[in-house]
């Protein structure tokens, strides 16, 4: 009989068996590094930053970088990969550590907050921050939600007042990943004449100091990520920190944004995967006992299958079009629309046949699943809601 997980091996577009050879490497440097600190981590609250000098030290956090800043492509058993594809198979494996919370903090450092360094930064700015960032001694976030704007970005209304060599910035964030431990925040501010709007928004890459206060916020899920409430009071940032063009960060902005979800879009593929391979077997263990009666199950595990490949599919359409650098904004919002939801949805249907099949699965497995269900919730909220994405999705369809 073939392996029914078998389309997750296969190395479909746009991933070469390079890239698969990649992925199985990835694959067991998680299982061994991650994966077995999952649940200690979730109760701590928080995971150690030597994680991320761990992952430096194999060359992951700089895959998309050039090797003048310390990145560049890693070497293995039948591969050399590096460039946004090897990127990308790092952010659908990630999913495979038990944690979201691990996950979202690398993710957020890799991901969301060096990307705009290197896409909108001077050759100075690159070389004061990336190195440090890809050898996982400074660790980054990106700081956008505030608490009172969230997917609209129009909202924002932390301030920042210019003056002499610089800016004063004056205000708060929420639901920032890493921001406890984030040694610089790239964040936008206002600097238009009026607080809010899209024609007044800079960026400004702001270094933890004086007048940095960050806070830790409960949450239903990931639990390892020190998701944080950061407030600035009277924050100095001097000139050579304004990131782009001043009252143009609405366009850097959108141009993060399609990567961060394509990446949620890819994290939640992974997800899938992994509770369907661990769910399989439970599965024909309870339809074992079924015997004649495991219809049922049989097309509840039928339907995670056609869900789970309907959003791979989707998911790498979109990838390919964006590592050829075309136009994949339409494609990225479904990709991201698609996915988020039905994560959550999927790993639930998987920890239902668990709990169904009680004695087929250790406790440590069900635990893993709950604690995954609970981290898909963020999905449809996290890198714009899925309310913003049926209206940039419905917009350039002519609506």
């Amino acid at each position: 009989m073939s392996d029914p997980t078998a389309t997750a091996a296969a190395a479909p577009p746009p991933f070469t068996d390079e890239l698969q050879r990649f992925r199985a490497h990835l694959r067991a440097f998680i299982a061994r590094e991650l994966a077995p600190h999952a649940a200690e981590w979730e109760r701590a609250r928080s995971f150690p930053n030597q994680v991320f000098a761990t992952l430096a030290a194999e060359g992951y956090l700089g895959l998309k970088y050039p090797a003048e800043l310390g990145g560049g492509a890693v070497s293995g058993e039948g591969f050399r990969v590096g460039g946004v594809l090897a990127d990308a198979v790092l952010s659908e494996e990630l999913a495979r550590c038990g944690s979201g919370g691990l996950a979202a903090g690398i993710g957020a450092h890799i991901g969301i907050a060096t990307p705009p360094i290197w896409i909108f930064g001077t050759p100075e700015q690159q070389r004061r921050y990336l190195p440090a960032a890809i050898r996982g001694e400074r660790i980054g976030a990106l700081a956008i939600t505030e608490p009172g704007a969230g997917s609209d970005v129009a909202g924002i209304r932390t301030r920042a007042r210019r003056v002499n060599g610089g800016f004063v910035v004056n205000g708060s964030k929420l639901f920032i990943t890493n921001g406890v431990r984030a040694d610089f925040l790239v964040t936008a501010v206002t600097t238009g004449e009026g607080a809010g709007g899209h024609h007044g928004l800079s960026f400004l890459i702001i270094d933890r100091g004086p007048g940095v206060h960050s806070s830790p916020i409960e949450k239903l899920g990931w639990h390892a990520s020190d998701t944080a409430l950061i407030a600035f009071e009277d924050v100095f940032a001097p000139e050579e920190n304004l990131l782009g063009q001043e009252n143009e960060g609405f366009y850097l902005i959108m141009g993060n944004f399609q990567w961060e979800r394509l990446l949620m879009a890819l994290g939640a593929v992974g997800a899938m995967t992994w509770a369907l391979e661990r769910t399989l077997p439970v599965a024909r263990e309870l339809g074992r006992r079924r015997g004649g009666d495991a219809q049922a199950l049989r097309h509840r595990v039928a339907e995670i299958a056609v869900g789970l490949q309907a959003a791979r599919d989707l998911t790498y359409h979109a990838l390919r079009l964006h590592a050829e650098g075309r136009d994949a904004l339409r494609e990225v919002t479904m990709a991201k629309l698609a996915t988020q939801r039905r994560c959550h949805d999927v790993l639930d249907a998987c920890l239902q046949i668990h709990y169904d099949a009680a004695g087929a699965a250790s406790e440590a497995q069900v635990a893993d699943l709950e604690r995954g269900v609970r981290d898909a919730r963020l999905g449809p909220i996290g890198g714009g809601t899925d309310e913003i994405m049926r209206e940039i999705l419905g917009r350039s369809l002519g609506l």
